[in-house]
């Protein structure tokens, strides 16, 4: 049996994804351990898995707040700097110390985020197979094809291809700081000299959380490229913080409004989407994730709101609702199709922009601007939504193809195949 390392950056839907791949392998006798800056050690709550804390000189205990707030509203350029700078120290410090880390636990294999190359540059330089998983959309580049950051719908010709490759030029500028330290950290691993995300993915696996009916149309993905679906734990420990699901009165609509962990502090959206709700009669279920103080809750729940609370079920919720009202995050996204929910997306940040793409390609929702809709634009979405038929049977369609997809069972096949092989031959298993 192995002992996995896993690397990947410090957010809780990155963890909580690759918890559940991790859960699959240690089920099968693998031990799992995740290394991070000391304060990521929050995200895990099952003993099955085991942490070790990295960086507490230049990432102390304590620290990780203050980053996660830049990276949820960088507010101007100069935060997106500050933002860029966070990934590029963390880079940096997880390539030095992951080496010795390594040694010390006897790690067999790595399971490398693709959002944070670390993983995956120092396996190779110490000569240990890696895995390259997408919690978020797949970095994996290919022409014509939007970055995961960009809003563009697909479309096919000259101008579509002009702007996907314009877009490109304008992120990985704004990317030098992060690919300066990439190319620093792999001159001193001694390893082939890169410098972007999509350049530091495993040559045998990669696994993705999404479904190829749910991407844009892909015709250069590598060998070892796996759609999965969502990596979900069969069985774990939920958090004492998740408050049951209300009583729901069927004849009223149902609807159910996320902003993910990181966005939850947006009172202002949440009075927008409230008011929306109560134009339409529905019944809104609100999680706000920590974000919002008790005086904000109760001030949405006078607007129009039937309850706010910080952690919902997310996946009962979900399957109970009829649409959801979500910041697009792919997680979110992925369960609301398993759950035939149609989704109003309203992108903020990250990979959520191209997931909001994705969603209308697909069309099993809309989507609108957090900053500008107005409540009287948000309630006409859901009114489509609630009155369509078409978003809830596309929604039931592209729910066939993840059940069909394997998620963390399958995912947990294609890594034990990797570890099987030379790792110059890709893992087929589709």
């Amino acid at each position: 049996m192995a002992h996995f390392g896993v690397i990947a950056p410090a957010f809780y839907s990155h963890f909580s994804a690759l918890s559940a791949l991790s859960l699959a392998l240690h089920a099968r006798g693998h031990r799992i351990t995740f290394l991070q800056r000391p304060d990521a050690a929050a995200y895990l709550n099952d003993d099955r898995l085991g942490f070790h804390a990295l960086g507490a000189a230049s990432h102390p205990p304590g620290s990780l707040a203050q980053s996660l707030r830049r990276a949820a509203d960088p507010g101007s350029p100069l935060g997106l700097r500050r933002v860029i700078d966070d990934m590029a120290g963390t880079t940096t410090m997880l390539c030095r110390e992951l080496p010795a880390a390594f040694e010390r636990l006897g790690i067999d294999a790595v399971l490398g985020d693709q959002m944070e190359a670390a993983g995956g540059l120092v396996a190779e330089a110490l000569g240990l197979p890696f895995i390259s998983v997408a919690c978020a959309l797949p970095v994996n580049r290919e022409a014509g094809i939007p970055l995961p950051v960009m809003p563009f719908d697909y479309a096919v010709g000259e101008r579509a291809l002009h702007m996907a490759e314009g877009s490109t030029r304008v992120y990985d500028w704004m990317m030098t700081p992060h690919r300066r330290a990439i190319e620093a950290e792999t001159r001193r691993l001694g390893i082939p000299v890169r410098g972007a995300l999509h350049e530091c993915l495993s040559p045998i696996a990669q696994i993705s959380q999404t479904v190829a009916a749910f991407d844009f149309p892909r015709k250069q993905l590598p060998p070892g490229f796996h759609h999965v679906g969502p990596l979900r734990a069969a069985s774990h420990q939920a958090p004492a913080r998740i408050e049951a699901l209300p009583a729901i009165v069927p004849d009223r609509p149902f609807i159910f409004a996320s902003l993910g962990t990181l966005q939850g502090h947006r009172f202002d959206l949440f009075k927008r989407i409230a008011k929306a709700c109560r134009q339409l009669d529905a019944q809104l279920l609100i999680a706000h994730c920590g974000g919002l103080d008790a005086r904000q809750a109760a001030a949405l729940e006078t607007i129009g709101s039937t309850r706010v609370c910080a952690f919902a079920p997310q996946e009962a919720a979900l399957a109970r609702a009829d649409a959801v009202v979500s910041h697009a995050g792919l997680n979110t996204a992925m369960d609301a199709v398993a759950n035939n929910t149609p989704i109003l997306a309203l992108p903020i940040a990250f990979d959520q922009p191209g997931v909001a793409a994705r969603i209308r390609h697909a069309g099993v929702g809309l989507s609108a601007s957090p900053r500008f809709a107005s409540a009287t634009r948000l309630a006409q979405h859901l009114r489509r939504l609630l009155d369509e038929p078409g978003f809830k049977e596309r929604c039931a369609w592209l729910a066939g193809s993840i059940r069909q997809a394997g998620g963390s069972a399958r995912a947990a096949n294609i890594v034990e195949q990797a570890l099987n092989i030379d790792a110059r031959s890709p893992v087929h298993l589709d």
